[in-house]
């Protein structure tokens, strides 16, 4: 009997060791399947993150279909120096054909007439090829304007959102690691109001710290998740994804103010822009001057007829050309207010860019003396990191001792967290300042791409 069972035996426990791996393995399937996000998030740099806003970014986007518009409009430009041609066709049917005394033909049962004319209106000025390089440069402009849109949309809504996911990772590992260092203490507490060497006074109050850094992790995963979905906003993110995290060093000196200056009179997009922006106006004021000369029409024609029945003195084809001289003497002032818009128009553009010139002038000097006082307060915020590093342990091993009461470790550890949220604010608030300054000389981009 025993042989016929034990074989039954090993084939069960067989069978039961195969389903329970194919359970297993299935259910490791599952959970990849449930979580990928998680385990294959893509990872970027705030380099990569520029990248991605510049082509998903539908603000952009928008302002790329300016330079658009503009190259259009060069292209309409060009097609004004052309000629224009046209083909005409008709045919006309009477209602009775009419003869004259002489049995002429005074009106035919029908007739057909076609032919094909080629115009060319140009002004004495030269207008047309004035209006041509306005055009050339209104590309220019519209080029500079969408170099500025996007210095200025990857300062304010990729960077600053960058380090604000960055802060709020920082600030969360922050409450994580307040939230062990409680919980240690609370245990601790627990342990010494047992042997009566504390109160328990000392235990409500590590239990109130503790529920307060829960409160504070709450928070701090909260402002996390947010952090992320405006970042993902911003930049065109549809996944989930982390930030890789880039180190640079302080830098060591930074260079004088004039220099800045210097640099971003020579870069800075927008200033560029309304540089063109004044020699555009200047060239419409010789628009305006050039309503003033007479223009000339040339013409060439090709034209043919048919009747039925035919007249003898029916012309079946010619081909002429024509010249006219056009001269406009009044216009009820007409071209002297357009002069006159036009001057006021030049004289308009150039107070904009020497008010511009100002503005940028000012903005640099705000960015450089940010950059100076973040850089000082990080100096100082790490000094500090350290000396409440130090001060916690040193407090926590007398409390060991009993050389400290609960109060003094529970400071500590508040000016430990007050020490540590204070240098990463100050860290990215660096690095931030940092970019503004490379914004504000018209480098950001140019730099990161």
């Amino acid at each position: 009997m025993n042989r016929i069972i034990q074989p039954q035996a090993n084939e069960a426990g067989e069978t039961m060791r195969k389903k329970f791996f194919l359970l297993a393995v299935g259910g490791f399937a599952l959970a990849l399947l449930a979580a990928p996000n998680s385990l294959f998030a893509a990872e970027y740099s705030l380099a990569e993150l520029y990248k991605l806003a510049l082509a998903r970014s539908e603000v952009l986007k928008v302002a790329e279909e300016n330079l658009v518009i503009a190259g259009i409009g060069k292209e309409k430009a060009v097609s004004y120096l052309l000629p224009r041609m046209t083909a005409t066709a008709g045919v006309t049917h009477y209602s009775e054909k009419k003869l004259g005394a002489t049995n002429n033909i005074i009106q035919p049962e029908s007739s057909a007439a076609w032919g094909v004319r080629l115009d060319e209106t140009v002004s004495l000025s030269g207008r047309e090829l004035t209006a041509l390089g306005i055009s050339r440069q209104a590309v220019t402009k519209s080029r500079y304007d969408v170099t500025a849109i996007r210095e200025d949309y990857l300062l304010r809504f990729v960077a600053a959102a960058y380090y604000n996911v960055l802060m709020a990772r920082k600030v969360l590992a922050i409450a994580d690691a307040n939230l062990e260092r409680l919980s240690k203490y609370r245990e601790a507490t627990e342990k010494r109001l047992r042997i009566g060497e504390v109160t328990k006074t000392a235990l409500l109050r590590a239990e109130g710290e503790l529920s307060g850094a829960r409160s504070d992790r709450l928070q701090a995963q909260n402002a996390l998740d947010l952090a992320l979905a405006v970042l993902a906003r911003n930049v065109g993110i549809k996944d989930a994804f982390s930030l890789r995290e880039d180190e640079d060093a302080v830098a060591g000196e930074i260079p004088a103010l004039e220099a800045f200056r210097e640099k971003a009179f020579a870069t800075r997009a927008d200033l560029k822009s309304l540089e063109v922006q004044k020699q555009i106006v200047a060239d419409q004021v010789k628009i305006a001057e050039g309503a003033f000369w007479p223009t000339l029409s040339l013409s060439a024609v090709y034209s043919g007829a048919d009747q039925n029945p035919a007249s003898t003195n029916l012309n079946r084809e010619s081909i002429y050309g024509g010249a006219a001289l056009n001269f406009p003497f009044f216009e009820g002032g007409l071209r002297k207010a357009e002069l006159a818009e036009a001057k006021a128009r030049e004289r308009q553009a150039a107070l904009f860019y020497e008010d511009l010139k100002k503005g940028i002038g000012i903005e640099v000097q705000s960015a450089y003396l940010d950059l100076l006082t973040q850089k000082g307060i990080l100096q100082f915020l790490a000094d500090q990191l350290s000396f409440a590093r130090e001060n916690y342990q040193a407090v926590t091993r007398q409390f060991d001792f009993g050389l400290s009461n609960s109060l003094d470790v529970l400071d500590a550890n508040t000016l430990l967290v007050s020490a540590e949220t204070k240098a990463v604010s100050a860290l990215y608030n660096y690095r931030l300042a940092s970019l503004r300054m490379r914004k504000a000389i018209g480098m950001l981009l140019h730099d990161e791409s």
